[in-house]
């Protein structure tokens, strides 16, 4: 079990005009595609708290407020084959009830199936890391899970 949680269990993405946004427990990530041949030097891409900004050879490809606040100095973007930028976001609020249901505020939303899947996703991670002798990468969940499921830390062990 030494690969993420996300590498074993896959990811529940969000489909965008230009590509795809996904998360875990402590980060969102956000795939944009981009024309082939792109150079970093063409990239400007701006990361804050609260906001962000992506622009390719002058033309805007993503910009607003952030559904949430995240790290501003953890941020990072990446070209990867001269056709994808990765832009990883560290969350500032990293409980699985911090389930990010848009990426913007009020844009790019996930639909409520997607918005589920994420929740489920995010619980099952939790439950991980609270038991990281068990293997929950395959597991399924039914039941209260919105706001990342039941509390069983008032538990006696």
């Amino acid at each position: 079990m030494s690969a993420p949680f996300e590498e074993r269990s896959g990811v529940v993405p969000c489909a965008t005009p230009w590509g795809r946004w996904y998360q875990t427990l402590e980060e969102v990530f956000i795939e944009v595609r981009v024309p082939p041949g792109t150079r970093a030097k063409d990239v400007r891409c701006s990361l804050r708290s609260r906001h962000i900004a992506l622009a390719v050879g002058g033309q805007e490809l993503l910009q607003g407020k952030l559904f949430d606040s995240t790290v501003t100095d953890e941020g990072t973007w990446t070209l990867e084959d001269r056709q994808l930028i990765r832009i990883v976001l560290m969350k500032t609020n990293r409980d699985a009830g911090n389930c990010w249901t848009s990426l913007l505020e009020n844009e790019y939303a996930a639909d409520p199936w997607v918005q589920d899947q994420m929740q489920r996703k995010l619980t099952l991670e939790r439950f991980q890391r609270e038991n990281p002798g068990f293997d929950f990468s395959g597991a399924e969940i039914s039941g209260n899970y919105s706001k990342g499921g039941p509390d069983f830390s008032s538990l006696e062990k």
